[in-house]
């Protein structure tokens, strides 16, 4: 029954996805529709197996075959649904459905419709693997597999070349994070001759590997890189918002809910190997409020819309990487979740905004949009609200946990992760107000075809806005369900930040309400009150043209890494490669010219044979009776 349960949550997808490969075109819109419920499928398997494990408090698993097999070392072909992999579900098959049902409406009359749902189930299916593995074999399969949807998936629109680039940017990066996460996989591979997640944490609790612990410490770091290139982390994480090219649901899906997220569960499901290098931890802690602050602060000036919560998501990430730096995986998974909520909403809401716009993605060119747009407004609104902090919405409690546990542990990177909510708030705000309030900024002819998206648009937006605002509840200060639920998944409960509610605490959360309204504050003022309007591009100067060219990180790869990588290419293929073949072509002619000179001695003449052979004769006789 297990087996069935398991096969049918991953086969579901793969099945929808082979369906639309093979017969797309032919269905026509049916392959939207079967695309969505193939989703939906997989999120009421996923429903039904959490309500088993979480009344037994039992994984389901599930062992398909033996894989590898060589001495001591054994790998099976199996999957696991715990706790951990069962909440990662929820959201990835559940806003996965709301994508695919509001991907029916946006991706409607594209010449590739059904490539389109194809690419878009073949993406779940590998997160489903990625989450589901139960040992690193299987997620690492699951992790190259959304890496090559998203490629897929970003270069969609491949007619565009700058799309393509976009695909294989993000390809690239990944690549570079994928080697490190490989050289983990090795090493732990050695260290225990397993790969299974159970059995390395059985092996680890059992207190016999101390010894190993500068292993564990490499081990660590290499997975960290990974994670670090999956979930767009200084200094891999430019292919992020490049992958704004592909269609918003595309952006909707890798942003919120799949594949940025998995760096976040990598590390959680091995926290049990992370809490055995603090160094490592302390370098996660870091990295993540670093990136938090340096995507927030490029997010407040970008004008493309999709831009902004690029970078904004870029950010998050940065925030819950510091909080599993500091052994807070909980809070960490509870970002993870709220996000998902508030993040798919402004995703969507900003597709639906680009589809009433014809195109168009530069909020200078919006504005007064909220008339014809309500629903759209309100769930933008409320999402915006949400991931701003605002107070008793998903985001505060989530985020304020963030900050707690950075108070009570490095007030330097607390005071880092506050500015960057600060500054998520005032480039949030930014963005609404530039695009709903005032007046139109567009051309007549856009202001003529402004309405209000279709239903199957505007209804996930409603549903995911509504659980913006009550997301938080599962996880609530002093009182959190997602703490208890994830007790048999984190091992070290020591380091897990339990807070409650003192003196402290609500001073903090006074604190961080009072950065929301500096935050919102500052852009009201700016752009609603004084209708300020961002520069053309060639207007803009000193460090806001840095920050719009994005600290100019790009162009430094491209000089630094880029550049000298193809010098050297260039190098290798003018002048090594062709030393090398003229070398061995030069080799080749000169056997050339001696067999040219030998058919010559090939004349027919017998005499000049039966010479040859008393000669070569003679010379032997010399050899082994005189010269010896």
């Amino acid at each position: 029954m297990d087996t069935n349960v398991i096969l049918l949550l991953l086969l579901v997808p793969l099945l929808g996805s082979l369906i639309n490969i093979f017969f797309g075109k032919k269905l026509g819109s049916s392959a939207g529709i079967i695309a969505t419920l193939a989703v939906l499928i997989s999120f009421i398997v996923t429903v039904i197996a959490f309500v088993q494990v979480n009344n037994s408090g039992t994984p389901i698993q599930a062992d398909l075959f033996d894989w590898i097999n060589v001495s001591k070392f054994k790998i099976s072909f199996g999957f696991l649904l715990d706790q951990l992999s069962l909440l990662w579900l929820l959201f990835v098959t559940g806003i996965g459905t709301l994508i695919h049902w509001y991907s029916t409406s946006y991706m409607k009359g594209d010449e590739n419709y059904g490539k389109f749902f194809a690419y878009l189930n073949f993406f779940i299916f590998f997160m489903i693997v990625l989450v589901t593995g139960s040992n690193l074999l299987i997620t690492f399969i699951g992790w190259e597999g959304v890496g090559l949807c998203s490629y897929l998936l970003i270069g969609f629109w491949h007619k565009n070349q700058s799309y393509n680039d976009a695909a294989k940017k993000a390809f690239i990066m990944n690549r570079i994070g994928d080697l490190g996460f490989l050289i983990g996989v090795f090493i732990l591979a050695f260290l225990f001759q397993s790969l299974d997640y159970m059995t390395i944490k059985e092996a680890l609790l059992s207190g016999t590997n101390h010894q190993i612990n500068t292993w564990i410490g490499c081990a660590a770091l290499a997975l960290f890189i990974g994670a670090v290139g999956k979930s767009a982390q200084i200094p891999l994480y430019t292919w992020l918002p490049d992958a704004m090219a592909g269609p918003t649901p595309v952006s909707a899906l890798i942003h919120a809910a799949t594949m940025v997220t998995a760096g976040i569960f990598l590390i959680t499901r091995l926290n049990f190997v992370f809490d055995l290098a603090p160094q490592v931890q302390n370098i996660i802690a870091i990295v993540g409020a670093f990136t938090a602050l340096f995507a927030a602060s490029i997010g407040l000036v970008q004008n493309d819309i999709k831009k902004v919560l690029a970078y904004s998501t870029v950010s998050q990430l940065g925030l819950m990487f510091m909080a599993i730096g500091f052994g807070a995986y909980e809070i960490a998974v509870f970002h993870v979740v709220t996000h998902a909520f508030f993040k798919a909403c402004l995703f969507l809401g900003s597709g639906s905004v680009i589809h009433a716009m014809g195109g168009e993605q530069d909020m200078r060119k919006m504005g007064g949009l909220q008339p014809f747009m309500k629903i759209t407004y309100i769930t933008f609104l409320l999402a915006t609200l949400a991931i701003s902090g605002f107070p008793f919405f998903s985001g505060f409690f989530s985020k304020d946990e963030i900050l707690m546990t950075a108070f009570h542990n490095n007030m330097a990177l607390y005071v880092i992760g506050s500015l960057a909510s600060i500054m998520t708030a005032f480039y949030m705000f930014r963005l609404l107000f530039l695009t709903f309030k005032n007046s139109f900024r567009g051309t007549q002819e856009q202001k003529n075809h402004l309405h209000e998206s279709p239903s199957a648009m505007t209804t996930p937006l409603v549903i995911l806005a509504a659980l913006s605002v009550v997301g938080g509840v599962i996880s609530l200060p002093g009182n959190s369900w997602l703490n208890e639920y994830l007790k048999p998944i984190i091992v070290n409960t020591a380091t897990a930040q339990h807070h409650e509610l003192g003196t402290i605490e609500y001073t903090l959360m006074g604190i961080a309400t009072l950065g929301f309204i500096i935050g919102l504050g500052l852009a009201y003022s700016k752009y609603l009150k004084n209708n300020e309007i961002p520069q053309e591009d060639e207007q803009i100067v000193g460090f806001h043209k840095v920050l719009y060219n994005k600290y100019y990180i790009d162009e430094i790869y491209m000089k630094v890494i880029v550049k000298p990588i193809y010098s050297l290419a260039t190098f290798f293929r003018d002048i090594t490669e062709v030393a090398l073949s003229e070398t061995i072509f030069g080799l080749g002619k000169i056997a050339d010219g001696l067999s040219l000179q030998g058919k010559k001695a090939q004349n027919g003449n017998i005499g000049l044979y039966l010479f040859a052979f008393v000669f070569g004769i003679c010379l032997i006789l010399y050899y082994l009776f005189i010269a010896r």
